[in-house]
């Protein structure tokens, strides 16, 4: 049996290959309209409904934002059973007992997180205490 490739938005012809959008049709028909590609609305990750803290240049530690509020995690582990979703670390990395989970995690969300220049970025940054 053949492959069937299945979720390709190209309709197959007769012959079996695909035809892309900007392919065949009549001469005056402009069928780059049809696109199944079109551009969606960009993702949004504050404002109503949604669960991220807003990133604020000044803050620092929990105020600066840039990460998930608690309301989204667990809004995410109803989404997403099984999930292990937690929030940042905040507490003062002098506080945290060394070599344990809190602070491991903290040390590996920095280190990963070394390149993140803009301001969501360095937002969470400044909240995980980078």
């Amino acid at each position: 049996m053949a492959y069937v490739q299945r979720n390709n938005p190209f309709p197959v012809t007769s012959c079996g290959r695909r035809r892309t959008f900007t392919q065949g049709g009549n001469p005056g028909n402009d069928r780059t309209k049809e696109s199944p590609f079109e551009k969606a609305e960009p993702r949004k990750t504050i404002g109503p409904g949604k669960n991220f803290n807003e990133a604020n240049p000044t803050g620092t530690g929990a105020d600066a934002g840039g990460g998930m509020t608690q309301k989204g995690v667990n809004e995410y582990k109803r989404k997403n059973p099984g999930s292990n979703l937690k929030t940042a670390v905040t507490t003062d990395p002098s506080k945290l007992k060394k070599g344990s989970k809190s602070a491991n995690r903290r040390k590996s969300f920095c280190a990963r997180s070394k390149g993140w220049t803009g301001e969501r970025g360095r937002a969470a940054r400044r909240r995980w205490n980078c």
